[in-house]
């Protein structure tokens, strides 16, 4: 597969998004040239941000903003470096993203969220030559905002039909039954009582977290290193929007209930001030359900149109 020059127009964005793309850019820039000029290992003192990609709903221009709804769209960012040690957040990208929560929060530079991902050229190279839909598909859809030369991503080697339907296969029978391993151990924890409600959030988490990630697997054969709920609820969701009903926030105790789980990997383990209701549990619980369900049915029709594209 030839690797095709990227775009690196914006023309189809309106002026107020291109000029937050600048912003995002500038800061993300900006603090890795700071955090970098910290170090002292010469390999990560001479590391270098490579590209920042935009991919995505505004790359593909199928973008929503649906206030009625209370939908909307982020900015789904790609940054590659030159070493793996740079995609280290705290260390190299913790000070961007509180600057761009804090132009979110403020409506001064920012209206849009951003979601954001990084990876190593390598890393990038070596999925492009496993054929990963998700970053053939970044390479293809994708817009360069900045880019240093002579970086180039590596060309593409598409998978079988066949090929892609046993990997597609093997990731959901594999991440769908851990996920519901901890759903059902979560369910018990629920059951136990009040002494077990901190228990039963991180393992309701989890469960969560490795549904998000049976959907990523299944339909892109990548999903990215995170436990952060709010990072895969935000790329799932740019799979296919309607994801977004799994998570209501018509209420402040549907809103606390969200807040509850995503903090869970480390306050339900760790924090003695961490308290989770059995009525905020049983919540939870009915909502990763309906999770699970909508990811069945998503991944069982991916899985379907490879078996058609196989035959």
């Amino acid at each position: 597969m030839k690797l095709a020059p990227m775009n690196r127009r914006l023309d189809h964005l309106p002026a107020g998004k291109r000029q937050e793309l600048k912003f995002v850019v500038d800061t993300l820039r900006a603090n890795f040239a700071e955090a970098q000029a910290r170090r002292t290992a010469p390999r990560l003192r001479d590391g270098r941000l490579l590209k920042i990609i935009l991919f995505g709903s505004y790359a593909r221009n199928d973008w929503v903003e649906d206030p009625v709804g209370r939908y909307f769209s982020d900015y789904d960012i790609l940054v590659v470096v030159s070493d793996e040690d740079l995609t280290d957040v705290p260390e190299f990208w913790g000070k961007a993203e509180e600057g761009l929560l804090e132009a979110l929060a403020s409506g001064q530079h920012l209206r849009t969220p951003v979601s954001l991902i990084y990876h190593d050229l390598d890393d990038v190279n070596a999925q492009l030559k496993l054929g990963r839909y998700f970053f053939m598909d970044i390479v293809r859809d994708g817009i360069v905002l900045f880019e240093e030369p002579d970086h180039p991503f590596a060309e593409p080697t598409p998978l079988t039909p066949a090929d892609a339907l046993k990997e597609s296969q093997e990731y959901y029978s594999e991440w769908l039954e851990s996920a519901d391993q901890f759903l059902e151990t979560g369910r018990e924890h629920i059951a136990r009582g009040s002494a077990w409600s901190k228990k039963a959030a991180f393992e309701l988490h989890q469960a969560t977290e490795r549904f998000y990630h049976t959907l990523f697997l299944v339909l892109t054969l990548y999903s990215p290193k995170t436990h952060s709920l709010n990072q895969l609820r935000k790329l799932a969701e740019s799979l296919d929007p309607t994801l977004a009903q799994v998570w209501p926030t018509d209420s402040k105790f549907q809103k606390r209930c969200y807040e509850l789980i995503r903090a869970a990997y480390v306050k339900a383990r760790y924090s003695r001030h961490y308290r989770i209701t059995t009525d905020e549990l049983s919540w939870l619980e009915e909502r990763i359900g309906v999770l699970r369900s909508r990811v069945q049915d998503l991944a069982e029709a991916r899985l379907a149109d490879l078996r058609v594209a196989a035959a």
